[in-house]
């Protein structure tokens, strides 16, 4: 999650191809009231041909819900329901199809980012306690992380769990204020089974969005202000290797930055920056953005067939029907 209190702005100048698609707005400014009542149109930027195999024909943004602070870190549960925060409100919510969302869990310690363990735990990173916590099946929250070598860490941003077990979450410090930072920089860590927290990248201006491909042999993470995704190698036991930038998302004239990050099972990343979702393929192509009325935060592949991709953006909970399913939480295709 970029800091929820200012965003940076980018530039870049791709040559578009544009496609139209239908969105549907939410009319009203309270969550209760969550179906779409106004039609306006907004558009999908390509720069190359090969969108078509992603999107859908008729594929639309979708409003589902309105009226949050600020949203952030959606999570879908395989037990057909939807988690994602609302870091100022200090709630985590539930939302299932055709229900209005409720309260799961408050306070939420200013939770931002959120995933699932290997067991469907929630795990989330929490700004006020500056820690990575776990939500257990008895509803009991627990510390998994809180300190580096003593010290405090800054406050634990996105996460994402590994196959076997490790947590990965980056550690900037939006969260707090920066006298309230003790490390000095903000990292990269892994959090292993057995709780060892090891840091694995500490040169990152602000970290934040972070996924495995779908081998988990590479590592994705950007960087909301410097603009960029970087990509790492993943060796024996769960060290990095490499980190070169793997793709540049700057415009000027939209607000937004990059900060949630998921992958598709064919390897295509999807991260939010400005005006929206930018899609990259593995080789680091940018094959398109889908645009979205409020400036993104975050996103997570959920319904029954992963092909969904909710969005949560400022004030509001959207989606779209892909055609690639996505990689669940835990990477387990």
């Amino acid at each position: 999650m970029h800091n929820y209190k200012k965003y940076m702005n980018r530039k870049i100048n791709p040559i578009f191809t544009t496609i139209t698609l239908s969105l549907l707005l939410a009319s009203t400014a309270t969550y209760q009231n969550i179906y779409a009542q106004e039609a306006k149109t907004i558009t999908v930027v390509q720069t190359q041909k090969n969108m078509s195999k992603i999107l859908p024909e008729n594929a639309q943004v979708e409003p589902i819900a309105t009226g949050f602070k600020f949203t952030e870190g959606p999570v879908w549960h395989p037990d057909g329901f939807l988690l994602f925060s609302d870091i100022p409100a200090n709630i985590i919510y539930k939302w299932q199809p055709n229900h209005e969302p409720i309260i799961f869990r408050k306070p939420s310690n200013k939770a931002n980012g959120n995933t699932l363990d290997l067991e469907g735990r929630l795990v989330s990173g929490e700004h006020e306690l500056r820690r990575v916590s776990r939500t257990e099946k008895d509803g009991n929250v627990i510390t998994l992380a809180s300190e580096y070598k003593g010290k405090k860490l800054n406050s634990p941003n996105d996460l994402v769990v590994k196959s076997d077990g490790s947590i990965y979450f980056t550690d900037p410090p939006y969260g707090i204020k920066s006298e309230e930072e003790e490390l000095g920089f903000s990292g990269v860590y892994r959090l292993a089974p057995d709780g060892t927290l090891t840091l694995l990248i500490d040169d990152f201006i602000r970290p934040n969005g972070i996924a495995f491909s779908p081998d988990e042999t590479k590592l994705y993470v950007n960087d909301s202000e410097a603009g960029h995704i970087r990509v790492f190698n993943v060796k024996a036991e769960g060290i990095l290797a490499g980190g070169e930038i793997f793709a540049e998302l700057k415009d000027s004239s939209q607000e937004g930055v990059p900060d949630g990050m998921k992958v598709d099972q064919e390897g295509n990343i999807y991260s939010t920056g400005p005006g929206g979702v930018w899609v990259f393929s593995p080789t680091g192509e940018l094959l398109g953005i889908i645009e979205v009325p409020e400036a993104p935060a975050n996103l997570a592949w959920g319904d029954g067939d992963y092909q969904t991709l909710y969005i949560t953006a400022r004030n509001s909970l959207y989606r779209i029907r892909l055609n690639i399913p996505g990689v669940p939480p835990g990477g387990n295709i």
